[in-house]
């Protein structure tokens, strides 16, 4: 090998791994992307089978307000905005909540209800909940107050979507959640009336 040769090795060698290390960021960014968008269908889950199974709440949990009680569960999604440094307003949530639901109304209190607050770390935040009135999402429109409770009653293993006091139509085939990473990546949590959770 000569000289020139070598050179010209070693400069394909380095344009190559400039390549791969720049296209590894984004690739890593879609990967957590993912694994966020994994980790809130699986709380959704976690809420579906334990209404399912009849889970009782332990002592240290809110208890039952109404009786009979049927155990229900639900997953929260309050999606606000706040304003940027160009005055703009812009989609920050960073946190969504597992409740259990003490008084069957299909809704979400703060104050007693509470099992656990699941905080969003890397930069991700959802973007936004809308919802879905053909099977693609392409007509769609957030849901009202920016935020929708999701719970699920014994025997029924299919959601109700509530957002404040407001039962969604039944025109509404789904509800979809949208998490954005801070490079755009986006990505979907679809819930459906059967129960059906899909990450897309």
């Amino acid at each position: 090998m000569t000289y020139v040769e070598l050179i010209v090795v070693l400069a394909i060698f380095a344009i190559l791994s400039t390549v791969v290390m720049f296209d590894y960021v984004g690739f890593q960014d879609r990967v957590d992307l993912k694994n966020l968008a994994s980790d809130i269908a699986l709380q959704v889950v976690v809420a579906q089978k334990a209404a399912d199974s009849g889970l009782l709440p332990s002592l240290s949990q809110p208890q039952p307000s109404v009786s009979p009680w049927k155990p229900a569960y639900g997953v929260f999604f309050n999606y606000k905005t706040t304003v940027d440094s160009n005055n703009n307003n812009v989609p920050h949530n960073k946190e969504f909540i597992y409740f259990i639901d003490t008084n069957n109304d299909d809704s979400y209190q703060s104050a007693t209800e509470t099992l656990n607050t699941f905080t969003i770390t890397k930069g991700d935040y959802i973007n936004k909940v809308v919802e879905c009135t053909n099977s693609n999402c392409s007509t769609s429109s957030p849901v009202p107050n920016s935020f929708v409770a999701i719970t699920f009653t014994r025997p029924n293993s299919g959601p109700t979507f509530n957002s404040g006091g407001t039962l969604l139509p039944s025109s509404v085939l789904f509800i979809r959640v949208n998490i954005q990473s801070p490079k755009n990546n986006t990505a979907t949590i679809d819930i459906y009336p059967s129960g059906r959770i899909q990450v897309n």
